[in-house]
């Protein structure tokens, strides 16, 4: 047994080496003491002791965490005594990465290329990329608005309010809002705005400041949800049906609905019950017996909220602008720290923390890269960096 090793049969030595390798990962730990790091470590503790864990090559977590199948492996409600646990593999993860931190069989420049550590949550998470090659590709090497990167300064807190997120975007918010009013005046109206972004990434708010400008400047503005086109979930379960694609959705309602509008039509569509978790239209898009569908008036503006707004070529075709907001994950599970459980109060701990876990890849891969790959524009808060297709860099620079 090596020295390196036998540091795994003493906890006390253990958690003082991981404890001080882990602040070089993620610098809020500084902020910690020792005994409240132990407290944490604690959750994590493997039931036969560190020396327990038998860790996996670099190369095959790396190949492992680049596969889907492994994040939908990944149990969003593990039962235990009644409660609701973290997923035994990511707490697995966890174990390796640390057993391997404090060893040295996993570098600190591997990790951080790979892996971010949130405190609260207490355990790693993969990183997500996001600017993939095709992406670049389609994009471009360089930005299109380079501005300072005033994210880092989050890189110690443990969660993040939308006024200091805000106020740290504010430069490239204001170029981007400027950006999209000089392609509308380019574009002309009616026109269809498409925003989509991963969750907490800030879509609601930058919609909300695009709407105030647009207001501003005489514009008449009006949204449509997608949201309000799902069908009932009962429906969805039976059939084994994904909310996230258009199988879930009365699509054709949909299209009908932006077609009509963007002809100056008032249009009444469907309203969907969350509580209830059913539509006011049955499967075949009939109106049923006393619901009472949503009028929306014509517009110049028409946002249209969703997920993906622009993933699939019959509404791509219809969308005049189409815009990724995007924010790295570890700031985005930052923010729902803050909104999601301070808040709104709005899950089981463990539940969060699987879920967050498990949804941030797959949704990159099915809904956020391929819409990077046909948008107009990218808005890379984390990076500081707005981001256009070469048709529209050239719409922007004439």
């Amino acid at each position: 047994m090596t020295e390196k090793t036998q540091i795994l049969d003493k906890p006390d030595e253990f958690s003082e080496i991981l404890f001080e390798k882990l602040k070089l990962l993620n610098f809020g730990l500084r902020d910690l003491e020792i005994y409240e790091f132990r407290y944490a470590l604690e959750n994590v503790l493997p039931a036969g002791g560190w020396n327990s864990i038998t860790l996996a090559s670099a190369s095959d977590i790396e190949s492992q965490l680049t596969n889907q199948v492994t994040y939908k492996s990944i149990q969003l409600k593990p039962v235990l005594d009644g409660r609701i646990q973290l997923d035994p593999q990511i707490i697995r993860l966890t174990q390796m990465l640390f057993v391997g931190l404090v060893t040295g069989e996993y570098t600190g420049e591997w990790l951080r290329e790979n892996f971010y550590f949130d405190i609260r949550g207490f355990y790693f998470l993969h990183r997500t990329v996001y600017f993939t090659q095709e992406v670049h590709d389609y994009l471009g090497e360089k930005p299109f608005r380079r501005f300072t990167r005033n994210q880092k300064k989050f890189e110690t807190l443990q969660e993040i309010g939308y006024k200091d997120f805000m106020q740290a975007n504010q430069e490239l918010d204001q170029f981007f809002i400027k950006c999209v009013i000089d392609l509308v005046a380019l574009k002309g109206t009616p026109i269809i705005l498409g925003i989509a972004g991963p969750t907490a990434a800030g879509k609601t708010e930058i919609v909300m400041q695009l709407r105030d400008a647009f207001v501003n400047i005489g514009k008449k503005i009006c949204t449509i949800e997608m949201d309000n086109f799902l069908t009932d979930r009962e429906y969805r379960e039976q059939k084994g049906i994904d909310s996230l694609g258009k199988e879930a959705l009365h699509f054709d309602l949909l299209l009908q609905s932006l077609e009509q509008i963007c002809r100056g039509e008032t249009i009444q569509i469907p309203q969907y019950d969350f509580v209830a978790a059913t539509s006011t239209h049955d499967i075949d898009g009939k109106l049923r017996p006393g619901a009472t569908m949503l009028e929306i008036e014509p517009a110049d503006i028409i946002f249209i909220e969703g997920n993906f707004p622009f993933l699939y070529p019959e509404l791509s075709n219809l969308v005049g602008i189409k815009v990724v907001y995007m924010t790295d994950d570890d700031i985005r599970m930052k923010r729902k720290w803050r909104r999601d459980i301070d808040f709104r109060k709005k899950y089981d701990l463990n539940y969060f923390r699987n879920r967050y876990f498990r949804e941030q890849f797959i949704m990159a891969q099915e809904v956020y890269i391929p819409q990077m790959l046909i948008c107009d524009l990218v808005v890379d808060t984390t990076g500081a960096a707005l981001w256009s297709s070469p048709i529209t860099r050239d719409l922007l620079r004439f």
